[in-house]
């Protein structure tokens, strides 16, 4: 299938690069650009993509505001595109911010092309965009700065989970893929994705970058704690 994707960034030089890269792959198709995120939300209703490419800071709407639009549509609107967000920071609170209105990850502007492609095909699968470990000190700076009395509900709702949801949701938010996580726990991988299927329904996730999150903001993760083992 090709994977649509549209291009929202006040910079016309990086939507002509970003498509001209992306239309050159044989499985995405670029179906619109936006200047603003105020046009990004227009144009994402009108051609339906799959992916949206988001830049963070945009005049008119940000690339938060946006999202949030996106990825909470009003009554009627019925497609939800996958968000990936695009900045030059690496630590930004808009991004940890539309990380847990539900975007699917971020990338930074100045990564090799190839993680930018790559990067479109994992979030076009339903994936989250989690395995750079910037992403990972991203979210555990902006938790490690929220007061602990502001975990206590995250942490009461991981006492749903079993014990064996408890260490799938603690290996997610380290960082590891499924098949990492069924070799750690010597399960099947369909097993692993079983176990993620039932961890986001029982604590109402939209998806890993979402799991990751609640991972930190109940404690379960504590920041500096996210490497890999």
């Amino acid at each position: 299938m090709t994977i649509r994707v549209i291009i929202v960034d006040d910079q016309a030089m990086v939507r002509a690069g970003f498509a001209a890269l992306l239309a050159a792959q044989s499985d995405i198709d670029v179906v619109g650009e936006a200047p603003d995120g105020r046009a990004g939300v227009t144009v994402s209703r009108s051609t339906r993509p799959d992916v949206v490419l988001m830049d963070v800071r945009m005049p008119e709407l940000d690339g938060l505001a946006a999202a949030r639009e996106l990825l909470g549509p009003p009554p009627g609107v019925t497609h939800v595109p996958k968000v990936l967000m695009l900045t030059t920071f690496d630590i930004d609170d808009y991004v940890y911010e539309a990380l847990r209105a539900g975007a699917s990850g971020f990338l930074l502007k100045d990564a090799p092309p190839a993680d930018l492609i790559a990067a479109v095909r994992v979030v076009a699968s339903g994936e989250a965009l989690l395995a750079p470990s910037v992403t990972r000190r991203l979210i555990g700076e902006f938790v490690k700065q929220r007061p602990t009395a502001r975990r206590d509900r995250p942490a009461q709702r991981l006492r749903g989970l079993t014990p064996r949801e408890t260490e799938v949701l603690e290996l997610i938010a380290r960082g590891l893929s499924n098949q990492e996580i069924a070799e750690h726990l010597v399960l099947a991988e369909q097993t692993v994705k079983t176990h993620i299927g039932k961890v986001l329904a029982k604590l109402g996730l939209r998806d890993r970058a979402q799991a990751v999150i609640f991972a930190y903001e109940s404690g379960l993760i504590a920041p500096g704690d996210s490497e890999r083992r």
